[in-house]
């Protein structure tokens, strides 16, 4: 070995070390939280959803069903949080216990919007053709008629309850999900490792499992958070209407209906519902905009 094979491989006066490391993901993330109060904010919610939903009793330890005639209409205070119903129910527990309906319904529509939806333009985007003509010819159809009438005409064919109203609203969304996963399909088929694989012989099938499907699924992922919150408004209107589970049962749209009758002497018989509904929302919309691109556009998401 000569001198020059033993020679170091950087210039003079430059330390061979390595780059200083980047910040811990977990400071990162703190960081990107601390400057975003109202995404914190929407996260609390969403988990005091989700517990109402899973764990009712955890936060409500009541009888939703069950109330005191002496306490009629009573209003929001220490034993009420929410006040009482005309029927003495308190409206506190009637909210907690009806998040496991107005949830269930709502995940049912986005999985079968999501599944329907993403099939549909995942075939359409990557077949082409006449089969991508045909597919797409009939997400205008649905396009073209809003979502709220075709819901009503499929609850009529199908029935009243949760979970047929729940497939209403999912087959109305399917639309919306198939036109996104056609535009993905479409940009990650003319991708270079796609080509790739076709020309080294990957069957069709495979090549849409392994490399398509999941480069495509993000932005359809972000629009089923995104969809999760519109559910919930397309069901608890359904409920409000009627089309829901039947009494006592207390989806939040149905809690809504009942106190309409009373906004003059017994506002938040129906205030507390529609702005636990409201707050749902906004709270999903919220962290629907994290998840689409909000940590990696922020700079937080680059190591530093």
């Amino acid at each position: 070995m000569t001198l020059l094979d033993r020679a170091p491989l950087v210039a003079p006066g430059v330390r061979d070390t390595p780059p200083p490391a980047g910040r811990p993901p977990r400071a990162r993330l703190g960081r990107f939280l601390r400057s975003r109060p109202g995404l914190v904010l929407a996260g609390a919610v969403v988990l005091l959803v989700l517990t109402a939903a899973f764990v009712p009793s955890l936060l409500a330890p009541g009888d939703p069903a069950v109330g005191d005639t002496a306490r009629r209409l009573a209003p929001p205070g220490p034993g009420h949080w929410f006040g009482t119903d005309h029927l003495g129910r308190d409206v506190w527990t009637r909210v907690v216990h009806g998040a496991s309906l107005s949830l269930q319904a709502t995940v049912i529509a986005v999985a079968v919007a999501l599944v329907a939806g993403g099939l549909i333009g995942l075939l359409a985007g990557f077949a082409g053709g006449w089969v991508d003509e045909v597919l797409m010819r009939g997400v205008d159809v649905l396009l073209a008629i809003p979502a709220i009438l075709l819901s009503l005409a499929l609850i009529t064919a199908l029935g009243f309850g949760t979970v047929k109203v729940a497939i209403a609203v999912g087959v109305a969304s399917v639309a919306s999900f198939a036109r996104v996963m056609r535009a993905e399909t479409l940009r990650v088929r003319r991708a270079l490792y796609v080509e790739a694989a076709r020309a080294v012989g990957t069957r069709w099938y495979v090549s849409l499992w392994r490399h398509v499907l999941p480069n495509a699924a993000g932005p359809v992922v972000v629009l089923a958070v995104l969809e999760f919150g519109l559910a919930i408004l397309a069901v608890s209107a359904l409920s409000f209407l009627g089309y829901g589970a039947p009494p006592p049962a207390s989806e939040w749209g149905s809690l809504v209906a009942d106190g309409r009758n009373y906004l003059a002497v017994a506002w938040w018989v129906c205030a507390m519902p529609g702005l636990v509904i409201a707050a749902t929302v906004l709270s999903v919309n919220r962290i629907s905009r994290a998840l689409d691109g909000e940590w990696g556009r922020s700079g937080w998401g680059r190591t530093r």
